[in-house]
């Protein structure tokens, strides 16, 4: 189940974020965005913790 929430992020973040989406074939919307470079960063640290 998906949960809205809300950030308060750089605007130079906001300019990154808009070009991106400017090719719809790498992301849906700006959620989408989000949500795949959060798992990236979940991912990298599971693997940092592993190697522990």
């Amino acid at each position: 189940m998906k949960k809205p929430i809300s950030a308060t992020i750089d605007e130079e973040l906001v300019r990154w974020i808009d070009s991106e989406l400017s090719d719809k074939t790498k992301y849906r919307n700006k959620s989408h965005l989000i949500e795949v470079a959060l798992e990236r960063l979940k991912g990298d640290a599971e693997l940092k913790q592993k190697k522990r």
